[in-house]
């Protein structure tokens, strides 16, 4: 086995296929050593090829179901893709336009700032929108839902700065998605979106998290106690998490490849919808942290990175009670990197870096 530094730039085509997987086993190795405990499910493929497979440790530390390529992971705000493309979408078809102000759809938003916020600003991380959810009640903190935790924009009277201008990542702006779909189609955001996006693009078992709903090959997420001990992390005990436009699917790496796929062959949005989604409508400063990359922008619920002499690479992250998530690409290689884990004691940008190393990408 090639032993792999910080500096190391393997050349995956001068490998052979055990070795490849033996660099990349590695590399997991080092935080995934354990079969006992949470886990994670990896695999990178290249067109029909896959380079690399392998799942790591449980999913349910109760049941001690080991994890799959079936297991259903909470993919927290990779799910703003999805979201992202049932406007684009509705855009295609003329029932909304990506430039048209947040006040044609909540009018109950009191402030005049609202008629210069763009469904394109939101997508982007550039509506200059606070953060303002109340934290002071505990309940509303775990329980709320899309529609209650964007109610403080009634009456919110400032903004971070003018529309456009500059990139905050924040999730409200996206649960207002859920909303909007449902005032321009009239149909209710899961359903929209199950027949509209799901369907169409061949995925079988992806589900949005309900308190009451029966999720099969159901993750959970898992964070280590004062003691050391692994305790569970994920609705009850971690924020915000049944909010679902920005953060509340649940998908499986089988289904996930079947959501490249059907961006890739556009099965769910034309060839423009792509361009505008993959464009990085804004570059993203040092001091942004999350998702933060050099040369990386934000584009429509995707993290675009356009590194010199690299091909561009597409990505988002997903972090949600004890689940971390990656899930990347390099478009113009039809390579796709899937990382689901149910631990967040992890360096995944720094695990996933290595590993595009061994490919021949120095991200």
């Amino acid at each position: 086995m090639v032993l792999l530094t910080m500096a190391t730039t393997i050349q995956a085509q001068d490998m052979n296929r055990g070795e490849l997987a033996g660099c990349i086993d590695e590399v997991f190795g080092e935080v995934y050593s354990n079969p006992e405990e949470p886990g994670a499910a990896v695999l990178i493929m290249q067109g029909g090829d896959t380079l690399y497979s392998r799942c790591f440790g449980v999913a349910d530390m109760v049941t001690r179901q080991p994890v799959s390529f079936e297991t259903n992971f909470c993919i927290a705000s990779v799910s703003k893709q999805f979201a992202a493309v049932a406007l684009m979408q509705l855009s295609e078809t003329g029932v909304l336009s990506l430039d048209d102000p947040l006040s044609k759809f909540f009018p109950e938003f009191q402030a005049p700032f609202f008629k210069d916020i763009t469904l394109h600003h939101i997508m982007s991380h550039t509506s200059g929108i606070p953060d303002a959810r109340p934290r002071s009640d505990r309940n509303f903190v775990l329980y709320s839902t899309d529609v209650n935790s964007v109610q403080y924009m009634c009456t919110l009277d400032h903004l971070n700065f003018l529309p456009g201008t500059q990139y905050e990542y924040i999730n409200p702006t996206f649960q207002l998605i859920y909303q909007i779909v449902e005032r321009a189609t009239g149909i209710p955001f899961e359903t929209y979106m199950h027949e509209n996006v799901f369907a169409k693009a061949g995925m079988k078992t992806c589900r949005y998290f309900e308190p009451d709903r029966n999720i099969a090959h159901l993750a959970h997420g898992y964070e280590r106690d004062s003691k050391g001990n692994w305790q569970e992390y994920d609705y009850g005990e971690e924020s915000f998490f049944a909010t679902k436009a920005d953060g509340a699917l649940y998908c499986s790496i089988n289904d996930f490849v079947a959501w490249e796929r059907a961006l890739r062959d556009n099965k769910v949005w034309t060839a423009a919808s792509k361009r505008l989604a993959y464009t990085p409508w804004i570059q993203i400063p040092a001091d942004a942290g999350y998702g933060y990359q050099p040369h990386t922008g934000y584009g429509y619920g995707f993290f675009v990175q356009d590194m010199p002499e690299h091909p561009t690479h597409v990505y988002h992250l997903g972090d949600n009670g004890g689940f971390t998530i990656y899930a990347g690409k390099i478009p113009e290689r039809d390579l796709i990197f899937l990382f689901f884990s149910t631990r967040p004691d992890i360096d995944r940008l720094g695990i996933v870096n290595k590993v595009y190393r061994i490919l021949g990408y120095n991200f």
